[in-house]
């Protein structure tokens, strides 16, 4: 199945489908760019839908917080974080230890932030606490 972005106007708002969440979203920058990351993991990386997990509450240094987007591995243990932000927004130390401080909970192997523009990804050894740059 190949997924593509889908869009409607709906009472004179821009709305985009996000086929993890089953439904319509508002189309703001920062969900374009994470809609169009969900559509290169499913249609180019080939990563299962029931995979894949956006906004979704964890607890982070005793606090609520939503993470952007989780993909999951086949035993169900987060395998990469990632951290949208909208396309003017840039990709500086602060996001990305945003970013960490959501994987600081989740332990992903994979982190990640991307305006859509510029994407960093890390690899992350949690025994050696080795981080490479990828």
């Amino acid at each position: 199945m190949t997924y593509t972005l889908k869009q409607r106007t709906r009472e004179g708002r821009e709305e985009l489908f996000d086929p993890v969440r089953h439904k319509w979203v508002a189309k703001t920058p920062e969900e374009q760019v994470r809609q169009t990351f969900v559509l290169y993991l499913l249609n180019v990386r080939g990563i299962p839908i029931s995979h894949i997990s956006i906004e979704k509450a964890i607890q982070v240094n005793g606090m609520t917080q939503r993470y952007d987007l989780v993909v999951f591995d086949q035993d169900g243990k987060p395998w990469m974080v990632v951290e949208c932000k909208a396309p003017y927004v840039e990709l500086t130390q602060d996001v990305v230890e945003q970013a960490g401080r959501y994987n600081k909970t989740l332990r992903a192997p994979i982190l990640g932030v991307t305006n859509g523009v510029n994407q960093i990804f890390f690899r992350i050894d949690y025994e050696t606490e080795e981080i490479v740059l990828l």
